[in-house]
């Protein structure tokens, strides 16, 4: 018998018996992570900061889930959120905030906005649920990056800046985490046919150029992200920690469209 006969390769994607949060449930990427998650067993909580939301990606997450409140934004009550989840296998965050605008234009205020969740608020989430996971002696933490923090476009700065320093936050979370056999990795979506992004594909031109930046030619849908989160999350990425998966269809990988003459 080889080792691999020994595997049941079928139920290392399965999330059977996990316990699983997926914090920014309410929509987008987040809604479908949440329901690909229960889809494949775990009993899912939804968090997000519109409740309504939550309990309507919930009802669709199998019979065991739940939804709650929860703004990453303050500290305390994630603090409170860990403590109230004490036996989480799995956690997802997908929360972030963008306001597209050149560096001259953007105010203080708004910076600071950008920077408080997409960087503030994921620290808050991987220490307080982290230190949990530790203790336990594994668990998985997937954060939502994005293909800004590898290359960046004129109004895009301060997020790319963010979600760059947040594959960072990531990597550290993973060193210290990992000795404990807990894994920690980010997911760099391309562009993505969500609520937060129909103001872009309502512009014929913007839609049209970031179709043809990838090499699939295409937007993605949300549920293409939630399959890299599901992989992250199972036993089948058990030896994948400290990563940034790129599902961007290819947009990091190609450089121009020009198609010369053969």
């Amino acid at each position: 018998m080889t080792v691999s006969d020994s595997v049941d390769y079928r139920a290392m994607f399965r999330l059977d018996g996990k316990r699983a949060l997926v914090i920014g449930a309410g929509s987008g990427i987040g809604r479908e992570s949440a329901l690909a998650l229960g889809a494949l067993g775990a009993r899912v909580t939804c968090a997000d900061i519109d409740l309504a939301k939550a309990e309507e990606t919930a009802g669709g997450s199998g019979s065991d889930s739940a939804a709650t409140l929860l703004d990453v934004r303050d500290a305390d009550a994630v603090a409170a959120a860990a403590a109230a989840l004490p036996d989480l296998d799995v956690l997802v965050f997908t929360t972030g905030r963008n306001v597209r605008k050149r560096l001259f234009d953007y105010t203080t205020a708004e910076f600071d906005d950008v920077l408080d969740l997409n960087l503030r608020g994921a620290f808050h989430i991987i220490r307080a649920f982290g230190a949990g996971m530790v203790a336990r002696g594994g668990g998985s933490i997937v954060g939502m990056s994005s293909i800004r923090s590898i290359t960046v476009e004129p109004g895009q700065a301060v997020y790319a800046a963010s979600k760059a320093a947040l594959v960072q936050l990531i990597r550290g979370a993973a060193a210290e985490f990992g000795p404990a056999g807990v894994r920690v990795n980010a997911v760099a979506p391309g562009v993505v046919r969500t609520p937060l992004t129909d103001p872009i594909f309502a512009v014929p031109e913007w839609q049209a150029a970031y179709a043809a930046k990838s090499a699939l030619g295409r937007w993605a849908r949300p549920s293409e992200i939630a399959g890299a989160v599901a992989f992250l999350a199972s036993d089948a990425s058990s030896f994948i920690t400290g990563s940034l998966l790129c599902v961007d269809g290819g947009w990091t990988a190609v450089d121009g469209r020009y198609d010369p003459p053969r």
